[in-house]
């Protein structure tokens, strides 16, 4: 595996790849990589010719008093794990590289980027799509792979990519989760084992509107109910939203309906989790 740092040499590699006319899929990440991570990696390697990974922290997606500082990093830990997963190339950039000075352009896609977790996190998703419309002119990938975990994330980033025309396709892959139902994610890392126990309430609250759904349920307030009940017996959590939206426009629904969004963001102590399904109801 190759580790590149720099724009320019990263293109000229993309280029080579060209040539040869061979197909690039692309896995962007912040690091400190789980089983999601590499699920993804694997993908990659199974529809693509090329596998290229970035890391890359990305500063402006991270408001004023989040974790940018103490986000976890480990490059060598990453580095090898990436190597064994056989990824050809890996793109790290330094912040000075993505941003040098004078970097004034940013990308936005309005309305979106101010529902769910854009209302606690203002100007995240002006960050993400900023650094990802960067990455994908870097590397040209022919599919780019995400995961479902950051629902909002793939919404916005598959607007982004139609609007703006953008040769590439964006594969969201399913959700990969601990033994006991968590959501795989960097920031687990940050839980005490108490808050980890704690935090297996979210994929619990979400099992729970599956089972109401099963049963028939189909108004979207009776479901969050049950959710938010369940979710408040936990006494280290705190709700920042539990939701029910559209796949389109992410505005809330008063019925559940096939392809549904349910979406949750909570606070187990100072730490904040998300999770999500989409309800498939039998045709």
């Amino acid at each position: 595996m190759r580790m590149i740092t720099a724009i320019p040499e990263m293109k000229a590699a993309v280029r080579a790849v060209k040539d040869r006319k061979e197909t690039i899929g692309f896995v962007p990440t912040m690091g400190y990589l789980h089983e999601g991570h590499l699920s993804l990696v694997r993908s990659a390697r199974q529809k693509t010719r090329v596998t290229i990974a970035s890391i890359f922290v990305n500063p402006t997606q991270f408001g004023p008093n989040e974790d940018f500082k103490a986000y976890p990093r480990d490059l060598d830990r990453d580095a090898a794990m990436l190597e064994r997963e056989g990824v050809d190339l890996l793109f790290h950039p330094s912040a000075g590289e993505m941003y040098p000075e004078g970097h004034r352009t940013t990308v936005e896609v309005l309305d979106l980027q101010d529902k769910l977790c854009g209302r606690s996190r203002p100007g995240h998703f002006r960050g993400v799509c900023t650094v990802v419309l960067k990455l994908v002119e870097i590397v040209r990938p022919d599919i780019a792979f995400f995961g479902q975990k950051d629902a909002q994330q793939a919404i916005i980033l598959k607007r982004m990519v139609r609007d703006l025309d953008l040769d590439v396709h964006l594969e969201i892959l399913p959700i990969v989760r601990e033994a006991d139902g968590l959501a795989m994610s960097s920031r687990n890392t940050y839980l005490s084992p108490l808050e980890r126990q704690a935090a297996i309430v979210l994929s619990r609250s979400l099992r729970t509107a599956e089972v109401k759904i099963g049963k028939g349920e189909r108004r979207a307030e009776t479901v969050l109910a049950a959710m938010r009940e369940m979710v408040g017996r936990e006494s280290l959590a705190r709700v920042d939203y539990i939701e029910a939206v559209d796949m389109d426009r992410l505005d809330p629904v008063p019925e559940i309906a096939d392809g549904t969004l349910i979406a949750l963001a909570v606070y187990i102590g100072k730490i904040r989790l998300i999770d999500n399904l989409i309800v498939r109801l039998e045709k």
